[in-house]
């Protein structure tokens, strides 16, 4: 049997880039209202160019509700597969997850603020709530880094782990007695909670590609180095990996990308917890191929998963956050008996 190639080989860009470009194409085709390839491939063309689109074509539907929608989604399963991938290399844990650190909670906590005490900004759709969670997933890194610096200057992977699972712990009190006090905002906090793109934004996804782009690039650049920490943070050390350096640019990293996820999507669960570990079975356990194709089949995923919350119960939606975590659970105890099985 050969050995898995040490990188991802352009053929398998190609494959990936692929099938990303195909489930675009089908999830904004797709939908309570099917609408032909060939209107769709027609309104994006022309609307990138400026050209009149033709009657009987919706652009209204193709180019300003779906695509927008179609491409955050991709983005944010990117970019919680990527972090999640990261996350378990990095802290050598099957369990681990973008939202590990406790930033996710962070912004989960400013975003249920605006939404309770109706805070937002004129002219821009939910920027209130994106704002007010990018700002406490940064207060929120800022805190949980700062304590675990405080309690080990190592950074070791437990403190980070128990100041995460604390502060999670803590925001989530306040949350709840928020959404005490919330009163006819209580179903607003918990659609959000639950994770939605509708209402998503090109704004949104310029964004999310922004985030993607800087702290993707990070990421994907400390794969030498997450193969490293496969072996134990003192062996790494022993090869010349900067331990502690390396850790607070992934965890820095995986935190903005969870933040930003959060603030536009809401809280989708289990993509950077699952995605990473089926991909896992198809790559192998080398993040220079690992954290690549999770990329790739988080956004992919998420996709479908949003289509599938769109059309199951059409006309009425179905929380994004809802559909991720029924497959995503079945998913991950598949994967864990599949694994006790093998063992």
């Amino acid at each position: 049997m050969k050995d898995r190639p040490e990188g991802f080989r352009l053929y398998e860009y190609g494959i990936f880039t692929a099938a990303l470009l195909f489930t675009i194409l089908f999830c904004v085709c797709a939908g309570s209202v099917g609408i032909p390839v060939k209107d769709t491939l027609t309104a994006i063309w022309n609307s990138i160019f400026d050209l009149p689109i033709p009657e009987g074509i919706s652009k209204s539907i193709i180019v300003l509700v779906r695509l927008p929608r179609v491409l955050c989604a991709a983005l944010i399963g990117a970019a919680l597969s990527l972090g999640g991938g990261a996350m378990q290399g990095l802290l050598r844990n099957p369990l681990a997850d973008g939202s590990t650190l406790g930033v996710a909670s962070g912004a989960s906590l400013g975003a249920v603020i605006a939404i309770a005490f109706g805070i937002s900004i004129p002219s821009i759709p939910f920027g209130g709530t994106m704002v007010l969670a990018m700002i406490f997933a940064f207060l929120s890194l800022i805190i949980i880094l700062s304590l675990a610096y405080r309690l080990d200057f190592s950074l070791s992977t437990n403190t980070i782990i128990l100041i995460g699972v604390i502060f999670t712990m803590f925001t989530n009190s306040i949350i709840s007695f928020i959404v005490t006090f919330a009163g006819p905002k209580v179903k607003s906090i918990m659609f959000w909670t639950m994770g939605s793109l509708a209402g998503s934004s090109y704004a949104n996804a310029l964004t999310l590609l922004f985030a993607l782009m800087v702290f993707g690039t990070i990421i994907i650049l400390c794969s030498r180095e997450l193969n490293a920490f496969a072996i134990g943070e003192e062996n790494a050390r022993h090869v010349g990996v900067n331990v502690k350096r390396v850790k607070l640019m992934v965890l820095i990293s995986v935190s903005a990308l969870t933040g930003v996820c959060v603030s536009i999507g809401g809280t989708i669960g289990f993509v950077g917890l699952v995605i990473p570990h089926m991909t896992r079975m198809l790559t192998g356990p080398n993040h220079k191929r690992l954290l690549p194709a999770s990329l790739f089949s988080g956004a992919i995923f998420l996709m479908l998963a949003d289509l599938l919350g769109r059309v199951i119960i059409s006309p009425l939606q179905l929380p994004i956050g809802v559909v991720t975590s029924f497959i995503g659970s079945i998913a991950f105890v598949y994967i864990f008996y599949s694994t006790r099985k093998v063992n």
